[in-house]
Parts: structure tokens; sequence; C-alpha cells
């Protein structure tokens, strides 16, 4: 899953470290979360939406993987 999160953390001129202490989690949980090394919870992505008051979906990009289909 994609995520746009330093560009919205980047547009509102906070640092990893801001934004992990207004979430309640590690500096390296959103470097991660930047990354693509970790995809939140739905309660860690709510709260991400909620600060940034967007939808989950305008955060988080899911993209389905191509291959056979059941």
């Amino acid at each position: 899953m994609k995520n746009r999160l330093e560009e919205l953390r980047r547009a509102r001129g906070i640092n990893q470290e801001e934004l992990a202490r207004a979430l309640e989690v590690s500096r390296q949980t959103i470097g991660s979360l930047e990354n693509g090394r970790y995809n939140p919870s739905i309660l860690l992505a709510f709260r991400i939406a909620r600060y940034f008051g967007l939808p989950i979906e305008a955060i988080f990009i899911y993209e389905e993987e191509s291959g056979d289909e059941a």
C-alpha cells in the first residue's frame, strides 16, 4: 500500500518527531510508514486521517496486486 504521509507532513512543515508525538507513536513508526515498510493498523490510519483532516483514502492508496483471481 502506498501513502502520501511524507508529502502531507512536509506540506504542514513538521518533522517526523513532531508528527510522531501528535499521533503518540515513535518517530521510527513514522519513518517506516513513509518508506512503505509498515502499514498502519486501522486505528492508526484513522488517527492519521483525522490529524490531517482528510479521508483515509486521500492518504493511503491501496493497489491490488495483479495475479490470478479466485
